[in-house]
């Protein structure tokens, strides 16, 4: 597959963004350690406000990052946004207004799942990064679409039963988009979207498993 633009370009754009948004990729980043933390301590608001992390850095790729961004040197990024942003949509119908989304720290395989993929996001990314050789500003930072992609899943792995399908589509789509950064650009943290979409798939499955067992629609 050939892209509409050069692996310069590419990380030109992280460059760019990363210098115009200073500090804003720290702050998303300690919202995010903030999300997965709430896991560990539920109360009665808690997992509204995680949907609303959740919300908001999907709102935010959306917005700031495609749109803003990315469209400088691929058209595609508009269409991106509005995924991008109709999956901030559901975080906030599913989980702020509804409140069908229930994050609690279980343990088990799920748990560590959700542990070892929200971390990987948040700490292990930016190392194996930089240790590919690319240096900060020109590299992808917490906010972008790929860590956040598996920082959603890895936070979704939490969520208690029963629960819906919605709020793993817009995730799982970016799954396979973003996965080409690792194989045509060379950025090699991007492999692990395919444990997470993995782990996707999985987690969707038992969505429909959690609602057939209780007769939900």
């Amino acid at each position: 597959m050939r892209l509409p633009f050069t692996a310069e370009q590419f990380f030109d754009v992280f460059r760019l963004y990363n210098e115009a948004v200073w500090p804003a990729q720290f702050l998303l980043a300690a919202l995010g350690l903030g999300a997965l933390l709430l896991v560990f301590t539920p109360n009665g608001g808690s997992s509204r406000v995680v949907s609303s992390v959740l919300a908001l850095l999907w709102a935010w790729l959306a917005v700031v990052y495609h749109v803003l961004f990315f469209s400088r040197i691929n058209p595609l990024a508009y269409g991106f946004g509005a995924v991008s942003f109709a999956g901030a949509l559901v975080f906030v119908w599913q989980g702020v207004i509804r409140g069908r989304l229930r994050f609690a720290w279980r343990g088990g395989v799920r748990g560590a799942t959700g542990l070892l993929l929200a971390a990987f996001a948040l700490m292990v990314y930016p190392l194996w990064s930089w240790s590919a050789g690319h240096r900060y500003p020109a590299m992808p930072t917490f906010g972008l679409p790929c860590p956040t992609t598996i920082f959603t899943l890895g936070m979704l792995a939490f969520v208690t039963g029963p629960y819906p399908r919605s709020p793993f589509v817009v995730p799982m789509l970016w799954c396979f988009v973003g996965v080409q950064a690792a194989l045509l650009l060379g950025v090699r943290p991007d492999l692990a979207l395919i444990p997470a979409a993995v782990a996707g798939i999985v987690l969707m499955a038992k969505a429909g498993a959690s609602r057939e067992e209780r007769g939900i629609s």
